[in-house]
């Protein structure tokens, strides 16, 4: 397989996005098949996978969540915005410093989406997507790092791997078995490429179109304000951007509203919160907010 462009590429908000070849598939294709790919490597993956994803390496996890990333880019434009990306990923940088999953095989990535609809995925191994709208609902860097380090919480608990086991990829790749690769036929390659399509294409569903499980959800909100607390921030703004996101559903911009337990539960669920002991609020922040965030 090709040696890939880096995820941080994404961070300057370039039109070359649109062209990005990540996991063999580009941003204007991400139905076509998997592109140049070097058939011993899919093989020898094929084989690590079909052990389970409970033991999968964190690299192997990183090729598949830029697989993921890829379509993901692919129905969302990303936003043209160097400076609001760039902070976006200073605060995410944060709270996924103090999480129990601190690093990834390449780290943790942030590209904001130029999209109206209020919405935030997480891929496998470290990449998080925010769309402009659910920025716009968003008042306060404390309010920022918690829904970040939702996402954050989402990778780390590995839910995108949990949700591939549970998927057709598995059933789907034990058709190959454990051949040398130089032995399978161009049918065969042709069904290991389609599985593996399969497989991202279920992960997209997962996060875009269907949405999480709600206890996946919930202990994404409980360890995500635990992380935000554990970075220093107040793990209550949380909260406050969840009542703010249910006044918000009746405006009917779809996405998280659709894929999500209703806000007021996920209030009712976190409980009561508090930041740590010697947490002062920043005007700093503020500022720093005020002069990225500006949509």
């Amino acid at each position: 397989m090709k040696r890939l462009l880096p995820l941080a590429a994404l961070l300057a908000g370039c039109s070359g996005l649109q062209n990005l070849n990540i996991g063999g598939y580009t941003g204007s294709s991400m139905g076509q098949r998997l592109q140049n790919v070097d058939v011993t490597k899919v093989a020898k993956g094929v084989n690590q996978i079909r052990k389970g994803f409970s033991d999968i390496s964190e690299s192997e996890e990183y090729y598949i969540g830029r697989a993921v990333s890829a379509q993901v880019l692919a129905k969302y434009k990303p936003l043209n915005d160097p400076g609001l990306n760039a902070y976006a990923q200073k605060v995410a940088q944060a709270v996924a410093a103090a999480s129990d999953r601190p690093s990834t095989f390449k780290g943790y990535h942030v590209q904001i989406l130029d999209s109206a609809e209020i919405n935030a995925f997480a891929a496998p191994g470290g990449f998080i997507f925010v769309t402009r709208g659910m920025l716009k609902l968003v008042k306060s860097e404390d309010e920022l790092a918690g829904v970040l380090a939702h996402e954050v919480a989402h990778i780390a608990k590995k839910h995108g791997l949990k949700t591939i086991q549970t998927a057709r990829l598995t059933s789907a790749f034990t058709i190959l078995g454990s051949e040398a690769a130089k032995s399978y036929t161009p049918q065969q390659i042709g069904q290991l490429t389609s599985a593996f399509e399969g497989a991202i294409e279920d992960v997209v569903n997962k996060l875009v179109v269907n949405g999480y499980s709600r206890d996946k959800e919930y202990e994404a909100d409980k360890f995500g304000a635990q992380y935000a607390k554990d970075a220093h921030y107040d793990p209550a703004a949380l909260k406050t951007f969840l009542t703010r996101m249910e006044k918000a559903a009746g405006a009917g911009v779809g996405g998280m509203f659709k894929t999500h337990p209703a806000a007021a539960k996920r209030v009712s669920e976190l409980g009561s919160l508090s930041p740590a002991s010697g947490y002062k609020k920043s005007s700093e922040r503020g500022r720093r907010f005020s002069e990225a965030v500006q949509l």
